[in-house]
């Protein structure tokens, strides 16, 4: 079992408890079955980046608690060095790295988003999810597919897409290439966790 995900299940559980949340609710709350949502509590199952963002909304606190332990804790601003985000693999082929986990009461979570090209999802259907609010990605090296609804568009290096998240959408690297690309998830004022 991976040590990382154990912890973070117990931070999980343990503020699910002090919260008096049922596990149905938060089975609800992370648009899972109640057996998947256990097992995830459980450390018996990964989690996806989605499972942890909505776990995180539903809990009142920022992602970046539920992933270190530790709240963030500066205000005013933050600098996120090359390499030094907050890193995140909750996705086979996806590395996530938060650009602004020390900051607290954020409005948007900005992502460095590095996708491997694979040559079976080529032709596959893109695996899709959803989650609050809406969402920023703008192409930093390589090409992207881009799915939304039944919309699909190809994103090079320097193009961008803002939409709506609550809707349907994915994406893959294409093009023989890894895709590098930079993701804001931005939250509705008064709203921020």
């Amino acid at each position: 079992m991976d040590y990382q995900v154990v912890q973070i299940a117990e931070r999980i559980r343990g503020l699910r408890d002090i919260m008096s949340i049922s596990q149905q609710e938060m089975a609800r709350a992370c648009d899972v079955s109640c057996e998947e949502y256990a097992a995830c509590e459980d450390g018996k199952s990964d989690f996806s980046f989605t499972f942890l963002y909505k776990c995180a909304a539903r809990l009142g606190v920022d992602i970046t608690e539920l992933l270190t332990g530790d709240p963030p804790r500066l205000s005013g601003y933050t600098v996120t060095r090359d390499g030094e985000g907050l890193p995140i693999q909750r996705r086979a082929g996806f590395s996530y790295e938060n650009m602004a986990y020390l900051f607290r009461n954020k409005l948007a979570e900005p992502y460095v988003v590095n996708a491997a090209y694979k040559e079976e999802e080529q032709n596959a259907p893109v695996h899709m999810t959803v989650h609050e609010y809406q969402e920023f990605d703008y192409v930093l090296e390589g090409s992207l597919k881009f799915v939304h609804g039944s919309h699909e568009e190809i994103l090079n290096a320097g193009d961008s897409v803002y939409y709506d998240s609550r809707e349907p959408h994915g994406m893959i690297a294409v093009g023989g290439k890894p895709c590098r690309f930079l993701a804001v998830v931005i939250r509705r004022e008064g709203n921020n966790v």
